[in-house]
């Protein structure tokens, strides 16, 4: 199968054929954003002065050493839990126009339908790999919102085939979690149902 590597600018074209469950790889520009940075656009209506149309923002807290005057360096890039987001996201995918959100787990409703409306995608980094993340970094570009602290700052990172990601929500509404879970219920009630058969209780 042929390794499937997006690249930023992503176009609406670029992904409308991508669906949940597919593996893909990132090159090009992501930004970083956590709590703060998703709230300072969406309920202060800031945007960072860099344009995010087209490209990808990940939710990790980046461990970074450096400074400006000698340049920075990225040692471990694990994405956090993107459901801690999810109040914001569909507001943050309008305002910045960002194509590709990358974090970890899934994320519910109002992210589902944002990638419907905006034709964007959710993709899952493999947790515990911070490290193999960083590796992917070829450049720190800059970095904004210095006063939310190294972790919650708005980092620009340009990546080579950041992956594998997993696309767990797509352009169509799909959600990869939301569809693993009724299949989980369902065998969930099915061997609840059998243990019940073979379960009895003696009241004496």
């Amino acid at each position: 199968m042929q390794k499937k590597i997006l690249t930023t600018p992503i176009t609406d074209d670029m992904i409308k054929d991508i669906r949940i469950g597919d593996i893909i790889y990132l090159t090009g520009i992501v930004g970083t954003a956590r709590d703060d940075g998703h709230r300072r656009v969406v309920e202060g209506n800031r945007l960072p002065d860099f344009d995010l149309t087209g490209t990808a923002v990940m939710h990790v807290g980046p461990i970074v050493l450096g400074d400006r005057a000698h340049g920075f360096e990225i040692i471990a890039a694990g994405p956090t839990t993107s459901r801690r987001m999810e109040r914001y996201e569909k507001e943050f995918i309008q305002k910045t126009g960002v194509k590709l959100i990358i974090g970890k787990g899934g994320m519910g409703e109002k992210t589902t339908a944002a990638c419907k409306e905006f034709k964007a995608l959710h993709c899952v980094y493999p947790g515990g790999c911070a490290v193999s993340a960083a590796t992917a970094v070829e450049r720190v570009l800059g970095v904004e919102w210095e006063d939310f602290g190294m972790p919650e700052a708005f980092w620009i990172l340009k990546v080579k085939e950041l992956g594998p990601l997993i696309v767990s929500i797509d352009t169509n509404g799909n959600n990869l979690f939301k569809k693993n879970q009724a299949v989980f219920d369902k065998k969930k009630e099915a061997a609840i149902e059998e243990v019940s058969g073979h379960v009895h209780y003696s009241h004496k």
